[in-house]
C-alpha cells in the first residue's frame, strides 16, 4: 500500500515515533522513540513488518484520520475508544481500512499512550537514522489538523483480522529497578523506605519524565549538593532538591546533577510511562543478574508476541476445545 494518512483532527500530543535513535548521548541527544517500546513492537507483529516502521503515538487522546488508499492498520498500547465509520474496532488487533473511511480514535480507557500503526509505516523524513519526533530537541513536531503523512509500501506479509495477547502494562504494580550511580549516597534506611513506599504518577509529565507522588518525608542523599552533572539515561529516578522522585522517559535530558536513587530496568519502563495519574507503583531493587534474565531485546519480544498471534474471529474447525464453549445461552418461547 502507498498513499497518505490525512489528519483531520489530532489530540494535544500526537507524534510520529519508532524505536528512536540510540548512540547519540555524546552529542547531547537522548534516544527518544516510543514511550511504550513494547506497543511499537506489537504493532509490527500484527502487520508483519519491520521494527523500523514508524507509527503514530497518541497521548491520552487520538484524533480523526483517513487513508487515501486501501490499507491495513493495527492498534496497540493504551486502549482508546476507536471507531471506523462509526463501527467500533478491537484493540491489540489489525483491521482493513478502505480509502476515504474515517478512523476516529478518542480518549484512553486505561493507560496513557496508544499507537496507530499502518501497513508500510509512516514514511516521514529520517534524521540520524530515525523518523521519531524528538520534541525536546526540536526534531519533528506534534501533528495537527491538515497534516498529510506519506506512507511506505506494504510488503503484503501482514493481514487484517489478527489479534495478539499482551500483558497488562496499565495497572501499575511492581516496577523493578537497579542501583544507580548515586544509590550508595542514600542511607540504608532511606533505601528501605523507598522500596516500602507506594508511589503514583502525577499529572506533571511529558515525554521527558514523570513526577511521582508519595506520602511521607522527602528522600535525600548525603552530600547531594556536591554531585557534579553527568550523563543520564531513560529509566533513571532523580531525586530533586526537595526530595521528590522523577522517572526519566525516552526524551530525557542527557546530563543532570540531581542524585539518582535507582534506575528502572528497560523492560519495566513502559509500565511507568503507561501509568496514568494515581496509578499505584512500588519500586523494588533487583540484581543485575535478575535484570539480564528478565530482559527481552526487541527481536526476542517480537518472537514472544508473534507466538500469541491468532485470527480475530476464530475458525470453529480450528478450536480443539470447541465443545467446552457455551455456544447457546438462555431460552425463548419462539414467539419473539
Amino acid at each position: 500500500m502507498t498513499g497518505q494518512l490525512v489528519v483531520h483532527q489530532a489530540g494535544p500530543s500526537v507524534s510520529v515515533q519508532d524505536l528512536g535513535r540510540p548512540g547519540n548521548l555524546a552529542f547531547g541527544l537522548s534516544p527518544g522513540g516510543a514511550a511504550d517500546r513494547l506497543a511499537h513492537i506489537e504493532g509490527a507483529v500484527l502487520l508483519g513488518q519491520g521494527l523500523d516502521c514508524a507509527s503514530l503515538e497518541m497521548a491520552g487522546f487520538g484524533g480523526e484520520f483517513e487513508l487515501t488508499a486501501d490499507g491495513c492498520i493495527a492498534l496497540t498500547g493504551a486502549p482508546m475508544i476507536t471507531k471506523l465509520d462509526g463501527q467500533p474496532l478491537v484493540w491489540n488487533a489489525s483491521h482493513s481500512v478502505l480509502a476515504g473511511q474515517r478512523l476516529s480514535i478518542g480518549s484512553v480507557t486505561a493507560g496513557m499512550y496508544g499507537y496507530l500503526h499502518i501497513a508500510g509505516g509512516i514514511d516521514a523524513p529520517a534524521f540520524l537514522g530515525s523518523r521519531a519526533a524528538h520534541l525536546a530537541s526540536g526534531i519533528g513536531a506534534l501533528l495537527r489538523a491538515g497534516d498529510e503523512l506519506p506512507l511506505g509500501a506494504a510488503d503484503g506479509s501482514g493481514r487484517a483480522g489478527m489479534k495478539i495477547t499482551v500483558a497488562d502494562r496499565f495497572s501499575g504494580g511492581v516496577v523493578r529497578v537497579l542501583p544507580s550511580v548515586q544509590t550508595a549516597l542514600f542511607p540504608a534506611e532511606t533505601l528501605a523506605r523507598f522500596e516500602a513506599t507506594d508511589f503514583a504518577p502525577t499529572s506533571r509529565r511529558n515525554r521527558q519524565g514523570v513526577q511521582m507522588h508519595f506520602d511521607g518525608a522527602p528522600f535525600a542523599a548525603g552530600a547531594q549538593l556536591t554531585i557534579l552533572s553527568e550523563n543520564m539515561i531513560a529509566g533513571d529516578i532523580q531525586m530533586t532538591g526537595v526530595g521528590e522522585p522523577f522517572v526519566l522517559l525516552p526524551e530525557c535530558q542527557t546530563t543532570g546533577g540531581y542524585p539518582r536513587i535507582a534506575t528502572v530496568i528497560p523492560d519495566d519502563l513502559p509500565k511507568v510511562a503507561q501509568a496514568s495519574p494515581a496509578t499505584p507503583i512500588r519500586f523494588v531493587f533487583v540484581t543485575h543478574e535478575a535484570a539480564l534474565k528478565a530482559h527481552r531485546p526487541p527481536e526476542r519480544y517480537r518472537l514472544d508476541v508473534r507466538a500469541t498471534l491468532q485470527p480475530l474471529i476464530r475458525d470453529p474447525r480450528n478450536i480443539p476445545d470447541l465443545l467446552g464453549y457455551q455456544l447457546i445461552s438462555g431460552a425463548i418461547t419462539g414467539w419473539e
